[in-house]
């Protein structure tokens, strides 16, 4: 058979293929529920926090192309894994070679350390909220409970149900509050969403909320957690990967979006700057008064956690997918593998002199070192021709991946050039 024929054959397996109902898709979705558990850590929440408490309404527009970004990066990373049969990095692995491979894991592994980092700080600072107790010595106590989690048996399903719970559990202490201060101002959520600018030093904070809730590390895990859920080829045109990928960016949307409005209605008013867990806890005190700081607590902490769950595998899945090495979450390697990434992000933690939500909010900006490196290679691997072949090539979706990242690499640029004039 002709590549002609092989390329007819294709086309039309593909328009063939019927779209899954409802109730099917809703059981396919998986891997974007737990990357949601991922992105929604305590960087999320309290980047969101700043920025409503700062900037009020202003930046509520960023919101549209998280959105649009976020989509997209895992639309093309799905389509990728799923066309070549191989998960990303491996695919950058055999259509760039070993050291392409090798530079984008280490890029995703620091990455994804420095949001662990994040972590750490965060359920240390849910804890102290709690308890009252010093924050490091709170970050000790759940990473003991976290390695516990590592080496017990059914690791995928364990995530996959903390997330939904976390989740579900944001979302409702949030919007409770959004009701209780009797909801946001309908034209300043209007003028936040259509007037597309940034204020002055405001892109440094902006990169954290993007690099946290549209991450190029995401989708790029997608790609290992899709393997979990056995996707087949299918899944790319029956509906299944849409609506994860939608399910996904919903959750993110949910909940990072009712954070920034809850800091815009109670903390900008008074021009309320956050360094603080306690400051976080303002947010609340609508709504739950005295219990606020509790209900925060718990929020980062279970935020924390489960984002730590997820995300310190996620660096060592990296690491090993670019030296080519296993990387199923079962296996020994992953499990120790972050088991060391726990022990140095504690370490430099708790090295940080100053509050940890401070530190989670530097960690959560350098995360955006990942989507310069992976991303370039994931809008080519897109574009290739040898990859598309025989199916319709995928024009909107390779237009919206490279917008996506093009926006994203401008902004990381304009963002260190305006953090230097700072230190300077």
């Amino acid at each position: 058979m002709n590549k002609s024929s092989v390329a007819t054959e294709k086309i039309s397996a593909q328009i063939n293929v019927k779209k899954l109902p409802f109730k099917e898709l809703i059981k396919r979705i998986g891997p974007g529920i737990i990357l949601t558990g991922v992105v929604i850590g305590p960087g999320a929440i309290t980047t969101a926090s700043m920025l409503g408490a700062q900037y009020g309404y202003s930046l509520l527009w960023i919101l549209i192309p998280i959105i649009f970004m976020g989509i997209s990066f895992l639309l093309t990373t799905y389509r990728i894994t799923l066309l070549t049969g191989m998960p990303s990095i491996h695919a950058i692995r055999h259509f760039y070679g070993s050291f392409a491979a090798k530079i984008v894991g280490i890029a995703t592994f620091l990455s994804c350390v420095f949001f662990t980092i994040g972590n750490i700080s965060g359920t240390g600072a849910g804890v102290h909220l709690i308890f009252g107790i010093d924050w490091k010595i709170g970050a000790i106590l759940m990473l003991c409970v976290l390695v516990y989690c590592y080496f017990s048996k059914g690791v995928y399903s364990k995530v996959e149900k903390v997330s939904m719970i976390c989740i579900l559990g944001l979302i409702l202490a949030f919007y409770a509050t959004l009701f209780k201060t009797g909801g946001p101002d309908v034209s300043s959520v209007a003028t936040g969403l259509t007037n597309w600018y940034f204020p002055a030093g405001s892109m440094v904070m902006a990169l954290g909320f993007i690099s946290t809730n549209a991450s190029i590390n995401t989708g790029l895990y997608g790609t290992y957690l899709s393997g979990e859920k056995k996707w087949k080829k299918e899944d790319l045109f029956n509906g299944a990967m849409l609506t994860d990928s939608i399910a996904h960016i919903l959750g993110v949307i949910l909940v990072s979006g009712a954070i920034v409005l809850v800091g815009a209605i109670v903390l900008n008013p008074q021009q309320v700057s956050i360094n603080s867990p306690a400051q976080m806890a303002d947010m609340l005190v609508p709504f739950m008064g005295n219990a606020a700081k509790y209900t925060m607590g718990i929020a980062l902490l279970a935020a924390a956690f489960s984002s730590l769950l997820g995300n310190t595998h996620r660096a060592v899945v990296f690491l090993n997918a670019g030296f080519n090495k296993p990387t199923g979450l079962e296996e020994k390697s992953i499990k120790w593998g972050s088991l060391i990434v726990l022990a140095v992000s504690a370490i430099i933690s708790f090295s940080y002199g100053g509050s940890p939500v401070q530190l989670i909010y530097i960690a959560n900006i350098s995360t955006a070192v990942a989507t310069p490196v992976a991303g370039f290679f994931m809008c080519l691997l897109l574009c290739r021709k040898d990859i598309n072949e025989g199916y319709k090539q995928p024009k909107i979706l390779q237009f919206c991946m490279i917008v996506s990242y093009v926006f994203t690499l401008f902004l990381t640029i304009f963002a260190l050039i305006e953090l230097i004039k700072k230190l300077v």
